[in-house]
């Protein structure tokens, strides 16, 4: 199969990701590197707004400035991956923190779609992807460029809203990520992947991740049967791009996991720096 060019930049995201935080874990000793949190077990017993298993709860009076920094007091996050990409669904140290409305899904889901840098974003990756001629069926020239523009656009954005508000309001699953930030490299690791097969319900409990695997399978099939050239919409071609889609949530799970290490240590490098 050939790697697209999404594929590939999510790739050298990863091993960046995979070479710092594997840096960072081992400077920290495998413990969490924000040492103002206390860990803290979550069980379905707990009230619904409590962290998932291995999370670590932020005490009253204990979270740190860098958190606060990066959460907006909704339940959900202001973040950027890499000071760029929207990371809103992403929560780090959550303790106590409501479940979301169906309003609030789709209100941060369409925050995230449609926020600014995803234009760009999605130029880029249509003008590598008119490079490598994928999908010749668009052809070349600006008419092309303008096809696998919008093609691309309408893929994240579809994958987008169906695995994190259409399908998590009707299942009752929240579309959030709670990054577990304790333990060592792999642990967090296989944390970080295995969200992509269980995930939390409005309600606190677990259950299989739905929204995620339907969700991109429903995507896969929308966008590969609507508007894709016609030589691609098969059966296989569907299962592909429904099995790369997984693939790329999984990558951008784990960066998502690390990403705080990696940015308060670019911050704690800053601080030093400075007179």
């Amino acid at each position: 199969m050939k790697f697209s060019a999404s594929a590939i930049i999510q790739g050298a995201c990863l091993l960046f990701v995979i070479t710092f935080a594997t840096a960072v874990n081992a400077q920290n000793g495998g413990e969490p590197s924000d040492q103002t949190s206390q860990p803290s077990q979550w069980s379905p017993a707990t009230s619904a707004g409590q962290a998932t298993a291995g999370q670590q709860a932020a005490q009253p009076g204990q979270t740190s400035q860098d958190n606060k920094d990066h959460q907006n007091g909704e339940g959900t996050s202001k973040d950027r991956l890499f000071y760029t990409l929207p990371n809103f669904l992403t929560l780090e140290n959550a303790g106590q923190v409501p479940a979301l409305t169906a309003k609030q899904k789709f209100k941060i889901v369409a925050r995230s779609s449609f926020d600014y840098v995803e234009y760009p974003w999605y130029a880029a990756l249509a003008g590598i992807s008119q490079a490598e001629n994928s999908e010749a069926g668009y052809g070349q020239g600006a008419e092309g460029y303008a096809k696998r523009y919008g093609a691309a656009f309408a893929d994240g954005t579809i994958e987008n809203f169906l695995t994190s508000a259409v399908l998590p309001s009707i299942l009752r699953e929240d579309p959030r990520f709670f990054q577990s930030g304790k333990g060592g490299f792999w642990h967090r690791t296989g944390y970080a992947v295995s969200r992509i097969f269980i995930t939390r319900t409005d309600s606190g409990g677990s259950q299989f991740n739905f929204s995620e695997i339907v969700g991109s399978a429903m995507a896969a099939g929308i966008s590969t049967y609507s508007y894709h050239p016609h030589a691609d919409q098969t059966l296989s071609n569907t299962a592909s791009v429904w099995g790369t889609q997984v693939g790329y949530d999984a990558i951008t799970i784990v960066v998502k996991e690390f990403w705080p290490d990696i940015r308060r240590k670019i911050h704690k490098d800053k601080v030093q720096q400075q007179p």
